[in-house]
């Protein structure tokens, strides 16, 4: 899970071209207020300006299931997850943004050998207040989990800080879906639940890289399978947010990546 100065660094290039992507498809999604979009445009774009920049989209063509003779791959190099999709959403013919959406852009980049994951959550236009609560409770709580990460803290602790944040604000963490360690892959240990005690679970140790991404529900929490195969929806039709930032520990705290 720890990993080297020079790797970090690439790390960091990595986490550039995230970023930028992110904020193009956010920038383009956000025309949705004066247009329909259809959610093939932001996918496209997102292959382009990655590709441009000497990456390669992480997610698309990941195996997500299946047999090793018929392996189900994922079909997006983008996800793009709308209202009560929560994450691992796909572009669709039928899937357009449009104003009162709140999506889900999620994201990831090899560069030079290594993976970064980010993601954010864009409220289209004019969008109900549930939805715009949804969204700063779950950025809020981002911010305050990576500021509990240093070396020496445990994820109990940053799981303690998201989850009662998060139920401090009549909100429910969606506990089936969990962040996780990246760099090497797309997925690593440790998994990173959204909830905990403070004292337990796993000890950070500086050069330690992790993907962090609390998922928040407006209701219950609890999830099933979307109808396009690929994305996890909430149970109950509530709308869900979702951010991510790819971090690395340090002694002092975290140095966000992405």
């Amino acid at each position: 899970m720890v990993k080297t100065e020079k790797e970090i660094a690439l790390l960091r290039e990595g986490g550039k071209i995230l970023r930028e992507t992110l904020q193009a498809v956010k920038d383009l999604a956000l025309e949705g207020i004066r247009r329909e979009v259809p959610s093939e445009e932001l996918n496209k774009l997102a292959i382009k300006m990655i590709e441009k920049y000497g990456g390669k989209p992480s997610f698309l063509g990941y195996r997500v299931g299946g047999t090793d003779k018929k392996p189900i791959l994922y079909p997006s190099a983008l996800c793009i997850s709308k209202n009560e999709e929560i994450v691992h959403g796909i572009p669709t013919k039928d899937k357009v943004i449009k104003e009162g959406d709140l999506l889900k852009l999620d994201l990831g980049v090899w560069y030079k050998g290594l993976c970064t994951d980010s993601a954010l959550t864009v409220a289209i236009g004019l969008v109900s207040e549930s939805a715009q609560k949804i969204l700063e409770t779950t950025e809020k709580a981002l911010a305050l989990g990576i500021g509990e990460v240093r070396e020496g803290n445990t994820l109990g602790d940053y799981g303690y800080v998201v989850q009662k944040y998060i139920e401090g604000q009549g909100l429910a963490v969606v506990r089936g879906l969990v962040g996780h360690g990246v760099g090497y892959a797309v997925h690593e240990p440790p998994h990173i639940p959204n909830v905990g005690r403070r004292g337990e679970g796993l000890v950070l140790k500086e050069g330690m890289v992790l993907a962090l991404e609390p998922m928040v529900a407006e209701f219950s929490g609890e999830i099933k399978s979307g109808r396009d195969g690929f994305a996890f929806v909430t149970a109950d039709g509530g709308l869900a947010g979702h951010f991510e930032h790819t971090v690395v520990v340090r002694r002092n705290g975290a140095e966000v990546l992405t």
